[in-house]
């Protein structure tokens, strides 16, 4: 696939693929994006996952078109874009290897006695490839990984941006081009807050580095292409990444053992949406994606979580869902909390406790608290916390 002239799209769909990094569904495959720039001299960019491997390499050798390659620009040392730079820098011996040197300490930890002709690139470092292609190089340390650099083919205003701008799905579902996509912020979004969460500073100084740059194509190294609109994705990466509130709302989460939490997590999203919430989301945490669930927390600006008190501590699914949020810095937000116990409730002390050691955090009080099964007597208290939590 032609992305310009001399840039030709040479990655792979792996449409059997049922999970990302051994933990994110996916429904719709992935996408393992590489390119191949020519001018006097030619330049890979980057390889793929192993599950692509005779797909990837069958489409390298079409565009090169008899062609040896000159370089291979590795932007990212992780297996899913890097695991078949071995076996290509053998099939083509004269290929100079071109990444960073915090990737070149990563090499042979994947790739055992590996020897190639190396050439270490830093921030601001040139690639001329000659016939009006020049490739720029920024870095882009913990976007997702240390070692990570993107670049910029200045002539073409094209963006090799790794995993920036990436999204679940493989193209052959989601379409090649972003404005083919019906929905890329909905996949894109949980690929970027369970992805690169975490990171939202080393995020906003990347955005900051490429905001003078005339960028014209996002060609990242997962999902669509994007071509059209780019102030539309570059917007939603500044919010994401400043843990901004994309879309005003609660989002109420729960985990039920026998129903008695989910009824009364159902009924605080009803009172919240006569209330004038704008946007209520619910997420049952026992059943659906946690991938999604983890989503929306950062989606929405607040958040109401139940749970029953299960074992003297916090049901599993509500734990978990808790913890995961802390491993992605989750911030800046408003949360209330319902708990549920028949005989000794603690579920609220210990979510509570939990959210207490995140930074810019604000717990709603007072706790509410359910006796095994929601009544009239309860509703006042699920009224208040509603309206508490929206004004």
């Amino acid at each position: 696939m032609k992305i310009a002239n001399g840039v030709l799209y040479i990655g792979a769909d792996a449409l059997e693929q049922d999970l990302f990094e051994g933990q994110y569904i996916l429904p719709e495959g992935m996408a393992y994006n590489s390119y191949l720039v020519k001018g006097e001299k030619t330049a890979i960019m980057d390889t793929a996952d192993e599950a692509v491997a005779a797909k990837w390499k069958a489409n390298l050798k079409d565009a090169l078109e008899g062609r040896q390659p000159d370089f291979l620009v590795a932007h990212h040392m992780e297996p899913d874009h890097a695991a078949l730079i071995a076996e290509t820098l053998q099939e083509y011996p004269g290929c100079t290897l071109v990444t960073s040197a915090p990737a070149l300490k990563m090499l042979g930890q994947f790739f055992p006695g590996i020897d190639p002709k190396v050439q270490v690139i830093k921030e601001g470092d040139t690639l001329d490839l000659g016939g009006g292609k020049t490739l720029r190089f920024f870095a882009a340390p913990l976007v997702h990984w240390p070692e990570v650099m993107v670049s910029f083919l200045e002539e073409d205003g094209i963006l090799f941006s790794a995993d920036a701008f990436g999204k679940f799905g493989a193209l052959g579902k989601c379409g090649f081009w972003g404005d083919e996509d019906g929905d890329w912020a909905c996949e894109a979004r949980r690929y970027y807050f369970n992805i690169c969460g975490k990171y939202g500073v080393q995020v906003q100084k990347l955005l900051g580095k490429l905001s003078g740059l005339d960028i014209k194509v996002i060609a990242p190294l997962h999902g669509p292409i994007l071509r059209e609109n780019l102030s539309y994705y570059l917007n939603l990466y500044n919010i994401w990444s400043s843990y901004g509130v994309e879309t005003e709302g609660v989002f109420v989460a729960y985990g039920s053992m026998h129903g008695g939490t989910a009824e009364a997590a159902l009924k605080i999203a009803d009172i919240l949406k006569a209330q004038g919430c704008p946007k209520v989301a619910t997420s049952d945490l026992s059943r659906d994606d946690m991938a999604e669930a983890v989503e929306d927390a950062f989606r929405y600006g607040k958040l109401i979580l139940a749970a029953p008190t299960y074992d003297g501590g916090l049901f599993t699914p509500v734990h978990n869902f808790i913890h995961v949020l802390q491993a992605k810095g989750w911030t800046k937000r408003r949360v209330g909390l319902i708990e549920n116990g028949s005989w000794a409730p603690q579920a609220g002390r210990i979510m509570k406790d939990m959210f207490s050691q995140m930074k810019d955090v604000e717990v709603i009080d007072p706790v509410v608290t359910i006796k095994s099964r929601m009544n009239e007597a309860d509703i006042p208290a699920l009224e208040s916390l509603a309206s508490t939590i929206i004004e």
